[in-house]
C-alpha cells in the first residue's frame, strides 16, 4: 500500500480489525519512511457490478457516489455515518449476491428510497424529491398518498 503522504511504496500494517458490519476489514498502516499512520479499508468483492444508465452508458458500480448521495439526503439529520455506512453496504451486497453484472439506475435508486424509507423518512423525501424530479407539493401529497 502506498503511503497518501509521501508516495512510500510500503507501508506496514499496524492493526487489524473486522468493521461493525463484518464485511469490512479496517486497517490501521505506518509509513516506514515518513511516520504517519493510516487508515484504510478493505471489502470482499465478488464481481464488479456495472451500473446502466438511462441513456445507455454503463459504469462501475461507485460505493462512494452511493454514499455522498445519501450524505446529501441525510444532511442535518440524526443518522450516523455508520448507519449510511451499513446502509450503503446492504444496497451494494443486494446487488453483488444477486449475481447480476448490469444493474439499471431506477434498480439502484429503488433500493436507496426503500433504505431511506426505514433510516429516515425526511431523508427518504428528501431523496424522492430529487429522484421523481418533484414539481410541485402535489408530487410530494401523491408520494405520501402511495406510501
Amino acid at each position: 500500500m502506498k503511503c497518501p503522504f509521501c508516495a512510500h511504496d510500503d507501508t506496514q500494517v499496524k492493526d487489524s480489525r473486522p468493521s461493525d458490519d463484518g464485511k469490512t476489514i479496517r486497517r490501521r498502516r505506518e509509513c516506514p519512511s515518513c511516520g504517519r499512520r493510516f487508515t484504510t479499508f478493505e471489502r470482499f468483492q465478488v464481481q464488479q457490478v456495472m451500473v446502466v444508465k438511462r441513456d445507455g452508458r454503463k459504469e462501475l458500480f461507485d460505493r462512494d457516489k452511493l454514499i455522498a448521495s445519501l450524505l446529501t439526503a441525510l444532511r442535518k439529520r440524526p443518522v450516523t455515518q455508520q448507519q449510511i455506512g451499513l446502509l450503503a453496504t446492504e444496497i451494494e451486497q443486494r446487488f453483488s449476491d444477486a449475481g447480476r453484472s448490469e444493474v439499471p439506475t431506477r434498480d439502484v435508486g429503488d433500493a436507496v428510497l426503500a433504505g431511506l424509507k426505514t433510516l429516515d423518512f425526511i431523508g427518504y423525501l428528501r431523496y424522492a424529491s430529487v429522484y421523481h424530479d418533484f414539481a410541485g407539493p402535489e408530487d410530494v401529497v401523491k408520494l405520501l398518498g402511495d406510501k
